[in-house]
């Protein structure tokens, strides 16, 4: 309930104030069909809406006060690995997009963002369609879907730096440079790079961060075509095993990775300095953008990802057998165990071409689009000897996978009056084949699959002039991902079936909205309360299970300064009968609650500004009790938590260059609470009371 009594005085900007600001960043085709889709959306102005925390914390927690949405950080401070949860749908139901080309790892589905790091400073425009929402690339949308829209280089020449430093020794640099228009007015470039380093709040958690982005912009008449590179280069401790409850309540920030134990493995002697992940990620694109009329437009993008990187471990007391090694003869005796420093890689290539054309007939406005889509990994790991005898750079296992995709969609609005009526029907065509190709590879399989997808959706909204009300039905069906298959041969596809109604208007200087959905799955893919070896979450289908809930958000203009905002979600999460097999056996558990699904998520915020050139900020996220896995058992129960934060700007009054200062003060009220862990249970703690400081400069 508490949740629910701070919403009226706390509150956060939602989609349907946004919606309109953000329209004026890009015209961009895409951005504009979703704002009229009978859909639960939120389109966030990136320089508006997040430059005040943009100081050096991950695109997730960035986004932390978003309807529905929970952020999590491995190293506890928003910097390295974090990730989030929209309507309690895992990162891998979230289908992620930049510039509309799937972001989402082919293989796990996973979105890591620590491998584009600072990717909002890149940003114009970030549009979230939670639910199934209308027909995207990559995966299906399980639980949102997440558009990330590059912005433009300037039409003048300017130079900017956005530099900052904060807890925990983090410290971000950026500078950017735009060239304004040249060559008689028909082309802009514009670079970026950024370099952020955190030592994180948790023990060693350190994060060293390398990104780039690139774009030139031509354009003439009805042509316009987008060169964009970009990416990153991590290195990071890892911290991905979280500790027990009782190591939490007493030393929140030790970290088991990296342990180096003595002879009988009572106390810990060292820790390995290089317990570290390292992954490069470069992303190329090339979009072409040609109008035909004034109804017609096509818009083709040609793509390529490289990404490359391992992780290293110590490992302590390890057999040979594990590695493929004969056991060795020393002094006359047979050695069994030894420890290891192994090294697990992937090198993957992923590439296509998507076109998307778009029409309008009288009424109809039509968007057509066609996708055929790459991905070829390889996989491959090494171990070398810190102990007698001496191995050189043995690999032990490797295998390869290649993914395709071929798919396509057709929708349209058809307009009738005050009434739109929506529809949406989209092809999938997936063929996954992985094979093993070193001798006793333990770490892969030999499996070939193939599904076809067909997806439809519609609905119907009515204009209400300053607003709209909306009801949608939408089927959406996704293949199991790698390790679903490799823990499961015999994994099913999911099936969901997702109803949504809702109601946006604006009354004066008050904006409301509201939602309700239902989204019924049949073999829904649940994170099951365990991690695998490198901290990822082990998914089973569920049989049959529910989402539902309400969504509501609110701003209000109070006076010229200030604004109050807020958004809060109500929902019950089921599993309708849930089979597990433990130790002893098959165990029905019943209907129980979905894992990491909040029944209460609720955000606020007041705005604030004294003068024309100070904007103060208290941000409040409210999270309910959340369980760790799917059996019910209070004791994998994570409690509920109240967190606030507090931002500051100032814009020197300058009148050509642009000088600001930024301060941001993360859970001022020093509240210790855990927002991720798994069954045990086991937590990754997150940090108390921390902060930013940021400078930014632009001279033009």
């Amino acid at each position: 309930m508490k949740g629910l009594l701070f919403l009226g005085v706390f509150v956060t900007p939602f989609y349907f104030s946004q919606t309109t600001d953000s329209a004026k960043v890009t015209n961009i085709k895409a951005v504009e069909f979703t704002q009229r889709s009978p859909v639960a959306k939120s389109i966030i102005n990136v320089e508006k809406d997040l430059a005040d925390k943009n100081l050096g914390q991950d695109l997730p927690i960035l986004l932390k006060n978003q309807m529905s949405v929970v952020s999590t950080s491995d190293a506890g401070n928003g910097v390295g690995y974090t990730g989030f949860r929209i309507r309690g749908s895992a990162g891998t139901s979230i289908n992620v997009m930049m510039n509309g080309v799937p972001y989402n790892d082919s293989e796990s589905q996973g979105t890591f963002f620590v491998d584009v790091p600072d990717l909002a400073s890149s940003a114009s425009q970030i549009v979230i369609q939670r639910g199934v929402g209308s027909s995207s690339n990559g995966v299906s949308a399980f639980g949102a879907s997440v558009n990330i829209i590059s912005k433009n280089p300037s039409e003048t020449f300017s130079v900017r730096t956005d530099d900052s430093y904060g807890s925990f020794d983090t410290y971000k640099y950026s500078a950017e440079i735009n060239s304004g228009k040249f060559w008689k007015n028909r082309l802009s470039a514009m670079g970026r790079y950024t370099y952020i380093h955190s030592d994180g709040y948790i023990d060693r958690a350190f994060s060293k961060l390398h990104s780039y982005h690139f774009s030139t912009l031509f354009q003439e008449k009805n042509t316009e075509i987008r060169l964009l590179a970009f990416g990153g280069k991590e290195k990071t401790y890892q911290a991905w095993n979280g500790i027990d409850k009782a190591t939490w309540e007493t030393n929140p920030t030790f970290n088991y990775s990296g342990a180096i134990y003595d002879e009988n493995w009572e106390n810990i002697i060292d820790f390995y300095d290089n317990e570290t992940d390292n992954y490069r990620q470069n992303h190329y694109q090339l979009l072409w953008n040609q109008r035909f009329s004034e109804q017609w437009k096509l818009e083709t993008t040609a793509h390529y990802t490289k990404g490359k990187g391992y992780y290293e471990n110590y490992r302590q007391g390890d057999p040979f057998a594990k590695y493929n090694l004969p056991n060795p003869i020393i002094n006359g005796a047979e050695e069994e165990y030894s420890d290891f420093i192994r090294k697990k890689w992937l090198n993957n290539d992923f590439y296509g071409v998507i076109s998307t054309l778009y029409g309008s007939l009288g009424s109809l406005d039509l968007n057509i689009g066609a996708v055929t889509n790459q991905y070829y990994g390889r996989h491959y790991g090494n171990v070398t000897g810190v102990f007698l005898p001496e191995i050189d750079e043995h690999e032990y296992y490797r295998n390869r996978s290649v993914k395709n995709e071929v798919s396509g969609f057709a929708k349209g609005i058809y307009k009738l009056g005050r009434f739109e009526i929506f529809g949406d029907l989209q092809l999938r065509n997936i063929d996954y084949d992985t094979k093993i190709l070193l001798e006793g590879d333990s770490e892969g399989a030999d499996l070939d699959r193939k599904w076809t997808f067909f997806n439809p959706k519609a609905g119907v909204s009515y204009n209400l002039g300053k607003g709209k009300i909306f009801l949608s039905y939408a089927n959406a069906h996704r293949e199991p991902n790698r390790d679903d298959l490799l823990s499961n041969p015999n994994t099913k596809a999911e099936t969901l079936h997702d109803f949504e109604a809702g109601f946006e208007r604006q009354f004066g200087k008050i904006a409301f909205t509201a939602n309700a959905y239902y989204m019924y799955y049949e073999n829904q893919l649940v994170l099951n309360g365990q991690i695998n070896n490198v901290g990822e979450f082990i998914r089973t289908n569920s049989g049959q299970s529910y989402r539902m809930g309400i969504e509501v958000g609110l701003v209000a203009k109070i006076s010229n300064t200030l604004q109050l905002s807020g958004n809060a979600t109500l929902s019950s999460n089921k599993n309708k009968e849930f089979i597990a097999e433990t130790e002893e056996g098959l165990v029905n558990y019943g209907k129980t609650d979905i894992s990491f699904s909040p029944s209460v998520m609720a955000n606020g915020n007041i705005t604030y500004s004294p003068l024309k050139n100070l904007n103060l900020g208290i941000t409040a996220q409210y999270v309910g009790k959340q369980f760790l896995d799917n059996s019910g058992s209070t004791v994998n129960q994570l409690d509920d938590y109240l967190v606030p934060d507090f931002t500051a700007s100032y814009k020197l009054p300058f009148v050509k260059n642009e000088v600001i200062l930024r301060f941001l003060l993360n859970n001022f009220t020093d509240t210790k609470y855990v927002n991720n862990g798994f069954s045990g249970p086991y937590y990754f703690a997150q940090a108390g009371i921390n902060f930013l400081f940021g400078l930014s400069i632009r001279v033009k």
